[in-house]
C-alpha cells in the first residue's frame, strides 16, 4: 500500500504514476456539480480512477486522443472506464466496467517524443448507460451514483479511526514512504474522500479497485478497505521479521569473518598457520600409505584445492572430510592369513559345535588358498533357521583365518546410498556402509558378514539388492565403485559372508552370486553338548557365578530342551539357562541354601510347568486324524491335520489359514480317493453324499506348502474307513493324482522335530532317502522310516 508504482508499457493510457491527492480535490469533491448526460468516453488501462485522486497519464491511441481534446476543449469533463482485458487494443462497451469515474482534465501536455500527456481529477463515479458514439471517439450516456450513507454514525467514524490507525503503522512498515503521509492522510476531513484515496493506493489487483469503486454503501465499503489493509499489515510485518532475522544472521557472519581473520592475523604474526598444518599433517600421513597410482593421484588434486579453498566456506570441512576418508581407507593393507589348517579346524570346533559343511569349506578355501598364493575369496551364504550361530560363525572364521570382523545387517535397508554412498555435492553426504565398515576394520581383507540378506526393503526410493550384485560378483568387485569416493575401490580380497533364514525372498540374480550353504537345526543330542561346551559358562559369566554354583547334568538339559524350548536353534535354550541361573543368583546372594546340582524336578519349581508339553502327540488319535510334518522358517514344526463328515453334498471345507498350494493339495487328495475308492475299501456313495471339512490348528499361523498332501490323504481315509492312524507315527510329502509321492524340502528340520515330539515311525518319499543318511545316525536314536513311492504304500503303513 502507498507503494503501487505502474510499469510504462507503451500503453496510451498508462505512464509511471502514484495517485496523487489534489491540494484542491476535496473541497471539489464537497461540491458536486450537474454533470452533462453524455461525455466522451476514455479506456484506461491497467489502474482505476477515484474521486478526488488525480493521475497523470499518457495518451497515445487516436480515439483517446479526440476524447481528450473534446473534453479539454468544451467542458473538461470525460467518463473514464476501466477496460477488463489489456491486451483489447479497440476496445467496446462489452470490453470496459459498467462502472466508472468522471474525470476533470487538469492539462493537457505535448511532450518531446511526441506524445501527448493529460493530468486527470476524479470527480464523480458514474455508470455508462448506452455508448451512442463509437468514431472519431467513443461517447455514452452516463449515470452519476451517488454514496449510501451509513445508518450507525458513531460506528462508521470509529472505521475510520481504525482505518488511519491502520494507515499509520504501513507507513511505520514501508521504508519507501514518507513519514508525511502520516499527516497528509490525518488532514483529510471527508470520509469517503479517505477510502478513495486509500482504495487507490491499495497494493490489489485491478479487479478488486474495480470492486471497491462500484461499491455504493460507504459502511460496506470501508469494511472491506480495512480488511485488505489487514492483509496487507501481516504481509509487512512478516517482512520485516524476515529481514531482521536475515539481517542479524549477517551481522553475525560478518562479526565471526571479522574475528576469524584478526585471529589468522594473529597467527601469521606469530609464526602459525592453523589451516596448513592441517594440509602438512596429510602430506605426512599420505607419504606412509599404501595405494594404488590413481588413489594417490587423486588425492594430491584434492588437497591442491583444499589449499585454496577460504577456511571459512563450508565447501573445506567436507573436503577435509573426504580427504581424511582416503586416508582412513585400508587401500592395501591386508592382514596375514594363517595357513595351519589344524589349527583353524581346532578354533572352529572350539567355538561351534557340528556345522561340519561350512567348516569344510572354510578349510577347502583355504587349502587352496595356501597352494596357490592367491584367489579371489568365496562368496558364501549361510541359510538356516534363527539362533544357528550364522553370525557368530564368522567371528569365528575371522579368529580362525586370523582377519579383521565387520558385521553389516541389512535387516530393514532400503536405499540404495546406504551401500554405494551419497555424492559428495549434497549436505551431510557419505561414503557407503561397505566402505565405512572396511575403515572401521582397518584392514583390506576382513571377513565382512553382511547379516539378514534376505530382508533387505525395496520401494521407491531404491533396491539395495541390485546394488549389492556388484559388491558380491567376484568378476566386479574388484572395480567396486562408491559414489562419495568417487574412485574404483578393490573388495575382491574379502571374504564376505551373507546369513539369510529363507531364499525365497533374496532377488534370483543375487542368489546366483553366492555359494549356497544350508544350516540345518541342532538335534537334542547337538542342544545338549552346545548347552555344556558354551551356554552353561556364557551364563554363569553373565550372572557373576562360579562354575561350584551351578551343575546341569544331561537330564536336566534333555528336559529344559524338550518341555520349555521349541526351536532349531539355541536361543530360546540360552534364555532359560539364564533364567535358571537368575534363581541360583538370588539364592547366593541372600545366602539362603540351594543345591547346586540341579534335578529335572527343580525346572518345574523355577520356570513353572513344562511350556511344550509332548504327550498331545502321543495320545491315541480318533480316526480321521493324522500327524504332518511342516517346515518353517524356524525349523520343523508337528502339523495335526483333522477333518470331519456330515451329511452333503460333496462339498469340502478348509480352515486353518491355509494358502493356495495347501488347499490345492487338499483338493487333489480328494479326488484321489473319488477316483480309487474301490481300492481303498470305501463306499463310494458315502463320499458323495457327505460334506468334508478338513482343520489343521494353530489357525493364526499362515500355512502352505505341498508337503502335506500324504498327511491330508492319509486323514480322509482314514475318515471314511473309520480306522485311526496308528500312534506315533508322522509323514511329510507331495502327491499327484496318479497317487505318486514326490520328494520335499526341509527333511532334517522335520526328522527333528519328529523326533522332539516322541514319534517312532515316518514316512517319506523314497527320493528322500539321500536326504536322511546326511544325517549322523546317532541324533536319529530308534526313528523308523518308511521311504514309499505310491499312496497305497501310505495308507498301508499308516492306516
Amino acid at each position: 500500500m502507498f507503494e503501487e508504482y505502474f510499469s510504462n508499457r507503451e500503453f496510451e493510457e498508462e505512464g509511471d504514476f502514484l495517485p496523487m491527492l489534489s491540494m484542491d480535490g476535496e473541497e471539489d469533491f464537497k461540491l458536486q456539480k450537474p454533470y452533462p448526460d453524455m461525455l466522451p468516453i476514455l479506456a484506461l488501462k491497467n489502474t482505476v480512477l477515484f474521486p478526488g485522486i488525480v493521475i497523470p497519464i499518457t495518451v497515445g491511441r487516436d480515439k483517446s486522443i479526440r476524447a481528450i481534446q473534446k473534453a479539454y476543449e468544451t467542458t473538461r469533463l470525460i467518463g473514464v472506464l476501466s477496460q477488463r482485458d489489456l491486451e483489447v487494443e479497440n476496445p467496446g462497451a462489452e470490453d470496459l466496467y459498467a462502472v466508472g469515474c468522471v474525470a476533470k482534465v487538469l492539462k493537457l501536455l505535448r511532450m518531446p517524443d511526441g506524445t501527448t500527456t493529460a493530468i486527470l481529477r476524479g470527480q464523480s463515479r458514474f455508470r455508462l448507460g448506452d455508448l451512442v458514439q463509437d468514431l472519431p471517439y467513443m461517447q455514452g450516456k452516463v449515470y452519476i451514483l451517488e454514496h449510501t450513507a451509513p445508518k450507525d454514525q458513531l460506528e462508521f467514524e470509529a472505521l475510520i479511526s481504525t482505518i488511519l490507525d491502520l494507515a499509520k503503522k504501513i507507513v511505520e512498515l514501508s521504508p519507501n514512504i514518507p513519514s508525511e503521509a502520516i499527516a497528509m492522510l490525518r488532514s483529510i476531513n471527508e470520509p469517503d474522500f479517505l477510502l478513495n484515496f486509500i482504495a487507490s493506493n491499495l497494493a490489489v489487483k485491478i479487479e478488486m479497485k474495480q470492486f471497491v469503486l462500484e461499491i455504493d454503501d460507504l459502511r460496506e465499503k470501508a469494511h472491506f478497505i480495512l480488511r485488505e489493509m489487514n492483509t496487507q499489515l501481516q504481509l509487512l510485518e512478516l517482512k520485516d521479521q524476515i529481514e531482521m532475522k536475515v539481517r542479524g544472521d549477517l551481522e553475525k557472519q560478518q562479526r565471526d569473518y571479522f574475528l576469524n581473520q584478526q585471529l589468522k592475523t594473529i597467527q601469521e604474526e606469530l609464526g602459525h598457520n592453523p589451516q596448513e598444518e592441517e594440509a602438512e599433517s596429510l602430506v605426512a600421513r599420505a607419504a606412509k600409505k599404501k595405494w594404488p597410482d590413481n588413489a594417490r593421484d587423486h588425492f594430491q588434486r584434492e588437497l591442491g584445492r583444499l589449499r585454496r579453498m577460504n577456511p571459512q566456506v563450508a565447501e573445506y570441512s567436507m573436503q577435509m572430510s573426504y580427504l581424511e576418508l582416503m586416508l582412513d581407507l585400508p587401500w592395501k593393507e591386508y592382514t596375514q592369513d594363517k595357513f595351519n589348517l589344524k589349527k583353524v579346524r581346532r578354533v572352529l570346533d572350539q567355538d561351534h559345535f557340528g556345522l561340519e559343511k561350512v567348516k569344510d569349506r572354510i578349510l577347502e578355501h583355504l587349502a587352496v588358498l595356501h597352494l596357490k598364493g592367491d584367489m579371489k575369496a568365496p562368496i558364501l551364504c549361510l541359510v538356516g533357521p534363527p539362533g544357528v550361530g550364522k553370525t557368530s560363525l564368522g567371528r569365528s572364521i575371522a579368529r580362525a583365518l586370523g582377519r579383521k570382523f565387520v558385521r553389516m545387517s541389512l535387516g530393514g535397508l532400503h536405499d540404495e546410498s546406504e551401500i554405494r554412498g551419497h555424492r559428495k555435492t549434497y549436505i551431510g553426504a557419505l561414503p557407503g556402509r561397505i566402505l565405512q565398515s572396511l575403515k572401521r576394520g582397518g584392514s583390506g581383507n576382513p571377513v565382512f558378514v553382511l547379516d539378514e540378506i534376505d530382508k533387505v526393503g525395496r520401494d521407491f526410493r531404491g533396491d539395495p539388492s541390485s546394488a549389492l550384485l556388484e559388491v558380491l560378483d567376484p568378476e566386479q568387485n574388484t572395480t567396486f565403485y562408491d559414489n562419495y569416493l568417487e574412485l574404483e575401490y578393490d573388495l575382491s580380497k574379502v571374504l564376505f559372508i551373507a546369513t539369510a533364514n529363507s531364499l525365497s525372498t533374496i532377488q534370483p540374480a543375487l542368489l546366483d552370486r553366492m555359494e549356497i550353504i544350508e544350516i540345518s537345526g541342532y538335534s537334542l543330542e547337538e542342544k545338549i553338548e552346545i548347552a555344556k561346551r558354551h551356554l552353561v559358562s556364557e551364563q554363569l559369566e553373565e550372572h557373576g557365578l562360579k562354575p561350584e554354583h551351578a551343575k546341569f547334568s544331561s537330564k536336566v538339559l534333555k528336559k529344559l530342551i524338550q518341555d520349555y524350548t521349541r526351536e532349531s536353534g539355541v536361543r530360546a535354550l540360552s534364555r532359560q539357562i539364564g533364567a535358571v541361573m537368575r534363581r541360583i543368583a538370588r539364592d547366593v546372594a541372600m545366602e539362603e541354601p540351594f543345591d547346586p546340582n540341579l534335578q529335572p524336578g527343580d525346572l518345574e519349581k523355577i520356570l513353572g510347568p513344562a511350556v511344550f508339553p509332548f504327550e498331545i502327540y502321543q495320545e491315541a488319535q480318533a480316526p480321521g486324524v493324522a500327524v504332518g510334518l511342516a517346515w518353517t522358517n524356524v525349523g520343523g514344526e508337528i502339523l495335526f491335520v483333522e477333518s470331519s463328515l456330515s451329511k452333503g453334498s460333496g462339498r469340502m471345507t478348509l480352515t486353518g489359514n491355509l494358502g493356495e498350494v495347501m488347499k490345492e493339495s487338499a483338493s487333489t487328495a480328494l479326488s484321489y480317493i473319488k477316483a480309487h475308492c474301490e481300492e481303498l475299501g470305501i463306499d463310494q456313495e458315502k463320499v458323495e453324499k457327505s460334506d468334508i471339512h478338513i482343520h489343521i490348528p494353530e489357525g493364526a499361523i499362515p500355512k502352505d506348502g505341498p508337503s502335506a498332501g500324504v498327511t491330508m490323504l492319509t486323514a480322509l481315509t482314514s475318515l471314511f474307513t473309520g480306522k485311526p492312524v496308528k500312534p506315533y507315527i508322522a509323514m511329510t510329502g507331495e502327491i499327484t493324482l496318479r497317487g505318486k509321492v514326490l520328494p520335499v524340502g526341509g527333511i532334517k528340520e522335520k526328522i527333528l522335530a519328529a523326533k522332539r515330539a516322541g514319534m517312532k515311525e515316518i514316512i517319506l518319499s523314497k527320493f528322500n532317502r539321500k536326504h536322511v543318511e546326511e544325517i549322523n545316525p546317532g541324533y536319529l536314536g530308534n526313528l523308523r522310516f518308511h521311504y514309499v513311492d505310491t499312496m497305497k504304500e501310505v495308507i498301508q503303513h499308516a492306516v
